[in-house]
């Protein structure tokens, strides 16, 4: 017997009802949300942190130089002869006698020639060279450039010299500075600038005290400068105001003169007195000038190279 057509529908709902329950079809899956290009493709998407500021680069300064001081000049030193140096002195005489066992020869700067300097000092002796700065000699090499202006009246006893205007140091001054840079180049270790108490003489000229103490203050500052030491010539008035300046004296009759006395402000400062005398007797004035720390000379007018010396040749 045939079933009828509704019986088999339902029958076929009821089939399909039961399948449904044992194995039910998945739901739909919900549309994907758009894709965040930020954010990563297996992560959720999450809000990314500002970026840390980048510290400024502030530049070092640095600190500004200090100001460069000039170097230091390095100061001029010279000999400087101390109380009781032995000495020899020629001036004339043709070549110098250099058997003398002294300490120190003064002798003439232009006369003496450069290998004469030479050789003394190879015997260990120390050589001051002599010029005069206060008068005019006609027989020197150097004597054209001297103005007539500044040449007075002969001096007695010497042919051929005058006395200069010492006031007239700027006249002057390029002859004398040309004397001391030869005194350099041959070698010596210092000068004896001599006719430096024009103020004392019958110059021509209306010389004080005052200007002395100027041109002799100037000549020790010239020879300085050239690191040569530089002796006073005689001034003894003028010691006081003048020792501070000068690094020896060079002195002649002070005994004969009774005018010693001066001359111990030398020897106070440790600096040597080279005192020459003419006419004295060993006896008469070496105890005294030992005693005193001079070193004491007997010598001929002339200057040439026979001595008798108080220091090395005196026996009481």
């Amino acid at each position: 017997m045939k079933k009828p057509h509704f019986i088999v529908a339902a029958m076929l709902l009821v089939l399909l009802a039961a399948c449904g329950a044992s194995s039910p079809s998945p739901a739909p899956s919900a549309p994907s949300p758009p894709s965040n290009p930020l954010s990563s493709p297996t992560s959720s998407p999450k809000a990314e942190a500002a970026p840390s500021p980048t510290p400024k680069h502030t530049p070092t300064v640095a600190p500004p130089p200090s100001p460069t001081s000039p170097p230091t000049p390095t100061p001029l030193l010279w000999w400087k002869p101390t109380p009781r140096t032995t000495w020899q002195i020629q001036i004339n005489g043709g070549r110098i006698d250099m058997h003398y066992k002294a300490q120190v020869y003064d002798v003439d700067l232009f006369d003496t020639p450069a290998e004469t300097i030479a050789a003394l000092h190879k015997l260990g002796r120390k050589v001051i060279c002599y010029f005069s700065a206060g008068t005019y000699e006609d027989w020197r090499p150097d004597a054209g450039p001297f103005p007539k202006s500044v040449i007075g009246k002969p001096l007695e006893d010497w042919e051929g010299e005058r006395y200069l205007d010492i006031r007239k140091v700027d006249a002057l001054a390029p002859i004398m500075r040309a004397r001391m840079d030869l005194a350099v180049r041959k070698g010596c270790d210092a000068v004896d600038p001599d006719n430096v108490q024009s103020y004392l003489e019958e110059t021509g000229f209306r010389i004080t005290a005052a200007d002395q103490l100027r041109y002799n203050k100037w000549l020790a500052a010239e020879a300085h400068r050239r690191a040569l030491a530089v002796g006073l010539k005689n001034d003894r008035p003028q010691i006081p105001q003048l020792v501070a300046d000068f690094d020896f004296s060079v002195s002649e009759e002070c005994f004969t003169y009774n005018e010693c006395e001066p001359l111990k402000q030398f020897v106070a400062a440790n600096k040597a007195v080279f005192e020459i005398e003419y006419k004295a007797l060993p006896a008469q004035v070496c105890p005294k000038a030992n005693k005193w720390g001079f070193s004491l000379l007997i010598k001929p007018w002339d200057l040439s190279p026979w001595r008798f010396s108080c220091l090395q040749d005196w026996k009481e």
